[in-house]
């Protein structure tokens, strides 16, 4: 799967927005902008790399040099680096910042909103884009992993310095280094493996659609049926 790259995985979605209250969205960005404090629970979600929305103006859609292509609306791009499942990432995004989303998504044509979550996992499958090409410069380290690491050479540093000090005794060391091993004990784990976005994820999620599909088939078959039913007992009454 293009999408994974070691322990991340690499989200773009591309969604419509609305045709004449898409500038809405412009005021929304402006607003998170000047009070970032509404996207302190997206903040929060430590397994998130990265995460940007950008509205892209309809006369203004990529091009390789082609004829610049004719849209009818301003299109909202949404790209995310992560570590863990498809399912983990929506979900925590669902849980964790519901009114964020709503807001992101404010005038995006069709968004059925972040709760429940089965809709809003189906808008955003339905519009994703695969990556052509993903590349992760770490990718058997998440998130945390990095962060203990940063830790663990910072302290190292600070011991180099220390032992490089002309007047530090032996035991002066010994007990800045049992106070440095006591302070980064827990940064010293291996990494380990993260539930990483799979092709078995990929296909779960593919079979849940195939399921929620059929269930909307077999509704839509028995609402004919029923509608069907009511005619012959009307007929029948008149």
């Amino acid at each position: 799967m293009s999408n994974v790259a070691g322990k991340a995985y690499g989200m773009t979605v591309i969604t419509p927005l609305a045709r004449r209250l898409g500038w809405a969205n412009k005021w929304v960005f402006r607003f998170a902008r000047s009070f970032p404090g509404v996207l302190g629970g997206l903040i929060g979600l430590k397994f998130i790399h990265f995460a940007r929305w950008v509205i892209i103006p309809k006369d203004a859609w990529p091009t390789l040099g082609e004829e610049q292509e004719r849209l009818d609306r301003d299109a909202m791009l949404f790209m995310s680096n992560f570590n863990g499942t498809w399912d983990q990432y929506i979900d925590a995004f669902s849980d964790g910042i519901p009114t964020g989303l709503d807001l992101f998504w404010y005038k995006n044509a069709r968004y059925p909103g972040s709760v429940p979550i089965t809709p809003f996992k189906k808008y955003i499958r339905l519009n994703q884009i695969s990556c052509d090409f993903y590349y992760n410069a770490t990718p058997g380290a998440a998130y945390r992993d990095i962060i203990s690491a940063l830790r663990v050479r910072r302290a190292l540093l600070e011991l180099e310095a220390l032992y490089n000090e002309p007047g530090t005794t032996p035991d002066a060391f010994a007990k800045a280094y049992r106070a440095k091993l006591k302070e980064i004990q827990n940064d010293l784990t291996t990494q380990g493996f993260s539930p990483v976005a799979s092709t078995e994820t990929d296909l779960a999620e593919e079979r849940r659609q195939q399921f929620n599909n059929l269930n909307d088939q077999m509704a839509e078959a028995r609402a004919k049926e029923l509608n069907f039913s009511g005619e012959g007992i009307n007929n029948a009454k008149y």
